[in-house]
């Protein structure tokens, strides 16, 4: 592995350390981000916020190798300036949302902490893996400084993996760009094997979080480093270091005519017609992209 080869640019890049029995993940998002964060009018906080959630539930969205598997992020408040953020990562397809008060926001100042942000709220993590493998949640507190920090917690506490999270949000000239970097410690080198024996004092995984933890925002951030190349920065004194590029990322929201028709078939007639308008069509409002679907009746 060399410094200057391939950027996997606009896709994730997956990494294996066998000899540390560490896996990872690092992903960088561009225009796919911006196509996201413009289908709402959200102030500067809210799209950091958004941004760093679009890149986390990239990184774990990427762990998921079955087609058709998903990842979902939820964090939820009820007396913070975020009353809902939720994003979903499938195969790829990336998409999210923020409800928020506008009136409390402003209140907080231009760069509110995620306490600030939230208050006493919570993070839902669900991963649902395709294949007939079942459908698990996790519900952890949501504390610490960042998002990151927060699903760092959902790892130890549900999964009982010692993870390290690492994210990067900057705006310049109206542009948006995120990065982050996972990395995560199997304690039998396997995936897929039972964790019963993980811990965070493993000097293994000891080893491992000290270097993942010198990457710097900058080098996250920056367009002219390939994804490969901060890997080879951070772990190159390895006897072993195995690449994988993954899927490429793209704004995902899945709604259709058609999907709205079998949402609403499921809804009796009774309520259907207390959602028509005057023209007898029900207009859907797709949250995640801001799209609005008449629907006939």
């Amino acid at each position: 592995m060399t410094e200057t080869a391939e950027t996997y640019s606009g896709q994730t890049l997956g990494f294996t350390i066998p000899s540390r029995d560490t896996r990872g993940r690092i992903v960088r998002l561009d225009t796919t981000l911006d196509a996201i964060l413009s289908a709402h009018d959200y102030p500067a906080p809210i799209k950091h916020l958004l941004a760093e959630a679009l890149v986390l539930v990239t990184l774990m969205g990427s762990l998921l190798k079955d087609d058709g598997s998903q990842v979902t992020m939820q964090a939820q408040t009820e007396a913070g300036a975020v009353n809902l953020l939720v994003c979903d990562y499938r195969g790829g397809e990336l998409r999210g949302y923020v409800d928020f008060d506008a009136e409390k926001l402003t209140e907080l100042g231009a760069n509110p902490s995620l306490f600030a942000l939230f208050g006493k709220g919570y993070l839902a993590i669900t991963f649902d893996v395709a294949k007939g493998k079942g459908r698990y949640q996790g519900i952890v507190p949501l504390e610490g400084e960042t998002l990151a920090q927060a699903c760092e917690m959902y790892f130890l506490q549900s999964e009982q993996v010692p993870t390290l999270m690492r994210s990067a949000v900057r705006s310049e000239g109206g542009k948006c760009l995120a990065a982050g970097m996972l990395i995560q410690h199997l304690p039998d080198g396997e995936e897929g094997r039972e964790r019963l024996h993980a811990r965070l004092d493993h000097p293994e995984w000891e080893h491992v979080a000290i270097l993942g933890g010198t990457v710097k925002h900058e080098e996250l951030l920056d367009a002219e480093l390939s994804l490969e190349a901060i890997v080879w920065r951070l772990f190159h004194e390895e006897e072993e270091v195995r690449i994988e590029g993954g899927a490429a990322i793209e704004r995902g929201c899945r709604c259709s005519v058609e999907h709205y028709q079998d949402v609403l078939a499921k809804f009796p007639e009774a309520d259907r017609a207390d959602m028509r308008d005057e023209k007898g069509k029900i207009v859907v409002d797709c949250a995640f992209c801001s799209r609005k679907f008449p629907i006939e009746a």
